[in-house]
């Protein structure tokens, strides 16, 4: 197999997004000139918006900015166009990055399998790293060029798993955007604390989060929004496209495109039942091609909303070790058994 090997990152917050802008460096200019998203995004600078949603991060993760100030500085671009990248959320609805995430249960596993879909332009540009930051688990993530860590998929040495699903919500908040959340949870040993740092943050626009840790026997999926934090736990099996779906959402204005509407009903209609909820099943779930509508499996280079299927993980969930791989195109790039060596509490 081609192997897709982790770029390991470590020292203080500074330090860490340096070498993170240095490794995206190569890619980031063309990337961003080709990208309409970008050009929506860069027309919000100087904005009073984004002064708030600066104050908020750095009141609540301060280090987490810090981050993303090194990353400029390794990228030769301005802190406030990095920190503008990294809330297109907030300051765009149509923001290119999807996904479809599924979480199971077999005996004493737990799965998250996950489709990272985002720009086509990135095919086969995104990295994995392996970042560890001093005093922190550490954790490795697929990374997209200038973007931090943790808002795709991810898993740390405590055991910690995320997978992110974008939510287009159409009213942000001047609160802490949502990339930063999903950077946070990374520095967490536990899904009770990971599930705090979304649920007590003042939240400035929303994401869908598949958690789990392993020798916690639960599987969470989060809808961490403007308006709420809804934590729902995973009976047996479920799947998550680009929209809210707990109950109880149907008061906060979100964009549901056709491709979250259809893959959110695919799912509906192919997941296995609880005797099938295997990891090979879940990842055939992920590579479908419906017969009709548009697909979970992405491909398509006239996507209507601009994005592809980037990359595919496994994570399964053990006692004491995640074992996680990820396939580009459909082949094994990269597996590693990663054991936890923090104490997860709850």
């Amino acid at each position: 197999m081609q192997v897709l090997n982790p770029t390991v990152i470590s020292g203080e917050p500074y330090e860490i997004g340096r070498r993170l802008g240095a490794l995206a460096r190569p890619v980031m200019d063309a990337y961003m000139a080709q990208s309409s998203a970008w050009r929506a995004v860069s027309r919000w600078r100087g904005h009073a918006f984004v002064r708030a949603l600066r104050e908020a991060a750095e009141a609540s993760f301060p280090a987490i900015v810090a981050e993303l100030d090194g990353m400029a500085e390794g990228l030769g671009w301005s802190a406030e166009d990095v920190f503008l990248w990294n809330c297109r959320g907030e300051l765009i609805h149509n923001a290119p990055d999807g996904c479809t995430t599924l979480a199971a249960r077999s005996g004493d596993v737990r799965f998250i399998a996950h489709n990272e879909d985002g720009d086509p332009y990135l095919r086969n540009t995104c990295m994995l790293v392996d970042v560890r930051p001093d005093g922190k688990p550490g954790f490795v993530s697929f990374y997209y060029p200038g973007s931090l860590p943790g808002h795709t998929f991810a898993v740390n040495r405590a055991g910690l798993v995320q997978a992110i699903n974008n939510i287009r919500i159409q009213h942000p908040a001047a609160g802490v955007p949502r990339m930063i959340l999903a950077r946070a949870v990374l520095d967490e040993s536990s899904l009770d604390s990971a599930v705090r740092v979304l649920s007590d943050a003042s939240r400035a626009s929303g994401f869908h989060h598949t958690l789990g840790c392993a020798g916690d026997e639960r599987l969470l999926s989060v809808e961490a929004s403007v308006a709420r934090c809804s934590v729902q736990e995973v009976a047996k099996l479920s799947g998550h496209a680009n929209h809210l779906i707990h109950a109880g959402c149907e008061t906060e204005a979100q964009i549901v495109t056709d491709s979250s509407r259809d893959r959110q009903a695919r799912l509906e209609r192919i997941l296995p039942g609880d005797a099938g909820a295997s990891g090979a099943n879940l990842l055939h779930v992920l590579f479908d091609k419906a017969p009709a509508g548009l697909p979970i499996y992405r491909d398509d280079p006239a996507d209507p909303d601009d994005e592809n299927t980037l990359a595919t993980a496994l994570f399964a969930i053990q006692s004491d070790a995640v074992e996680f791989e990820v396939r580009q195109q459909g082949e094994l790039r990269y597996k590693q058994r990663l054991v936890r060596i923090m104490q997860s509490a709850h």
